[in-house]
């Protein structure tokens, strides 16, 4: 027996983009005509005031409070977690490490009328502690920066390894391997900033990610929290001690491929396996 995502699909895309800045308005209108789902990762004590005006040429610009409502609010993106202030969690004493990211949760959650389970790491950076302080605020799943260059389902999901950045070089062939060889569950994941696109000038790598990735029947397009929901719904699936029956406890309708053909089991529901 081994998982399918929702329709039966092998194939999974998720992306992740960091700081909340103006450049996501564009990123949002790219992937949505594409149909491609991301994760936007907030640092909620850093809105820009009111009525900033940005000196000219200044490429980091980030979101008021009122436009980060009004661009993510009603989108089919998640936001996520980045730290209250942008602070390298290692670097902190465990008791404010825990306040940086717990009150980031909880005034995102306060704007966003949303449970928030997700987060990224603030310039990528983490150790034990770091991960333990996620763990005590009820995140699910954090971010790093350390490309994985592969497309396997993430198993240790606080030290969640990207597929790769959209600046990295193998990008183009990381596109054709997953489309064309993977033969198993696969999950590719994107991650960047979008104010580098404008800061380097290449929108154009975005905009043919998506034109080459996005629209496809074959690919489940899904934000990080739904990629994590599904997987884990996955894991908790119940099998008899000979191995005949299998019972999903979740609310999560389930996709699995056993002896070639692909089945569904419903919350709920105990299934003979043939």
């Amino acid at each position: 027996m081994e998982l399918r995502f929702p329709g039966g699909l092998l194939h999974a895309l998720t992306l992740s983009y960091d700081d909340g800045v103006e450049q996501d308005i564009r990123l949002m209108q790219i992937l949505d005509q594409a149909g491609i789902r991301a994760t936007f990762n907030l640092n909620s004590g850093l809105f820009s005031p009111e009525g900033t005006i940005f000196p000219a040429g200044q490429i980091h610009r980030r979101l008021t409070e009122k436009q980060a409502v009004s661009l993510y609010g009603p989108s089919q993106h998640e936001v996520a977690v980045h730290g209250l202030s942008h602070l390298s969690w290692p670097s902190l004493p465990d008791v404010r490490k825990t306040h940086d990211i717990f009150q980031d949760r909880l005034r995102l959650e306060t704007l966003f009328h949303r449970l928030i389970l997700g987060a990224a790491y603030p310039y990528g950076a983490y150790d034990d502690a770091s991960v333990e302080a996620l763990r005590m605020s009820s995140i699910a799943y954090c971010r790093t920066v350390e490309s994985s260059h592969h497309f396997q389902i993430p198993t240790d999901w606080l030290r969640l390894k990207p597929t790769c950045h959209h600046d990295d070089p193998m990008l183009p062939d990381l596109c054709e391997r997953f489309l064309h060889e993977a033969r198993h569950p696969s999950v590719f994941y994107l991650w960047g900033h979008a104010y580098e696109f404008e800061e380097h000038d290449n929108w154009q790598v975005i905009e043919n990610f998506a034109q080459k990735m996005g629209k496809r029947d074959d690919i489940w397009y899904c934000t990080n929290i739904q990629l994590y929901r599904y997987v884990r719904s996955y894991s908790q699936l119940i099998t008899s001690a000979d191995g005949k029956y299998i019972h999903n406890p979740t609310s999560t309708k389930i996709w699995f491929e056993n002896g070639g053909s692909v089945y569904t089991i419903l919350p709920g529901d105990t299934w003979m396996l043939g």
